[in-house]
C-alpha cells in the first residue's frame, strides 16, 4: 500500500516518469503522508546543484542550476495553481465569482504578480542558502527540509480542508480527516534526525514553514472560496518552499 501510495505520489506532485495507474492513484489519494515522502525525493533532486559549492563556489549560479532541476521534476503544475490563487485574491466579488476566476484558464495580473514574486522569492531564498551556509551538507538539508514541508503542508489541507467544489482537489481532500495528520508528522520529522546542533533549528524552521503557510491558505480558502481546491494545494507548496528556504536561511544565519 505504502510503496503504491508513493509511486501515486510521485505520479502527481512530479514529472518524473514512473507510471502508474488507478490502483497508485487511489493509494496516494488515501495516504496523506506520502506527501512528505514524496519531499523527500524532490528535495535531494532539487539540492544536487548545492553539491557543487565547494567546487563551483558560485551562489548565483547555484541557485539558477537549483531552480532548473526544480522545475525541471516537478513541472508547472502547482505554479499554475498559485497563479490561479493570486487571480481569485485579487478579484473583487463573493466566493462564487472567486471560483470563476479560478477555473478561467487565462492569468491575469494577480496570477502573474503572485507568480513572478514566488519564482523571485525562490532564487533569492536559494541564493542566501548558497551564500550563508558555505557547507553543502547544511545547504542540501535545508533545501530538503523546506521541500518536505512544503508537502507536509499540502498533506495537512488535505486532512484539514473542505473542497468547495467536485475536482482533483475534492478527490483527495474528501478522503483524508484529521486522523492522518500523526502519519504525516511521522513521515516528516526524520528530516531532522541526526542534524548537527548548530543546524537544528535552521532546519526546523524550514520544515515547519509549510504547514505555517498551509494554515494561512486554508483561513483564506475558506472565506474567499469556501473551501480547500487543488489550487489552493499547489498555492501552499509553491509558499511554502519560498518561506522555507527563507526561513531556514535566517535561523541559520542569525541563530
Amino acid at each position: 500500500m505504502v510503496l503504491s501510495a508513493l509511486r501515486g505520489g510521485v505520479a502527481f506532485l512530479t514529472r518524473l516518469p514512473v507510471g502508474g495507474g488507478e490502483r497508485e492513484w487511489h493509494a496516494f489519494r488515501t495516504t496523506p503522508a506520502a506527501f512528505p515522502l514524496v519531499g523527500y525525493l524532490v528535495g535531494a533532486l532539487a539540492a544536487l546543484p548545492f553539491i557543487l559549492l565547494s567546487a563551483v563556489p558560485q551562489p548565483g549560479t547555484v541557485a539558477a542550476l537549483y531552480l532548473g532541476t526544480l522545475y525541471l521534476v516537478t513541472g508547472v503544475a502547482h505554479a499554475d495553481g498559485l497563479a490561479d490563487v493570486g487571480d481569485a485574491a485579487a478579484v473583487h466579488g463573493d466566493a462564487e465569482r472567486r471560483r470563476e476566476v479560478m477555473k478561467d484558464s487565462q492569468t491575469g495580473v494577480g496570477g502573474a504578480l503572485a507568480l513572478a514574486l514566488s519564482v523571485v522569492g525562490l532564487a533569492l531564498g536559494a541564493f542566501g542558502v548558497a551564500t550563508s551556509t558555505a557547507n553543502p551538507v547544511v545547504a542540501v538539508r535545508i533545501v530538503v527540509a523546506a521541500e518536505v514541508g512544503a508537502k507536509g503542508g499540502m498533506a495537512l489541507l488535505v486532512c484539514l480542508g473542505e473542497s468547495p467544489h467536485e475536482g482533483l482537489g475534492s478527490a483527495v481532500v474528501a478522503e483524508n480527516d484529521a486522523a492522518g495528520l500523526l502519519p504525516v508528522a511521522a513521515a516528516a520529522l526524520p528530516v531532522l534526525v541526526a542534524a548537527p546542533s548548530s543546524a537544528t533549528l535552521a532546519l526546523a524552521c524550514a520544515l515547519l514553514s509549510g504547514p505555517a503557510v498551509a494554515l494561512l491558505v486554508r483561513r483564506w480558502a475558506q472565506g474567499a472560496v469556501g473551501g480547500v481546491s487543488g489550487d489552493a494545494l499547489g498555492a501552499t507548496n509553491e509558499l511554502g518552499r519560498v518561506v522555507g528556504l527563507h526561513a531556514g536561511v535566517v535561523a541559520w544565519t542569525l541563530f
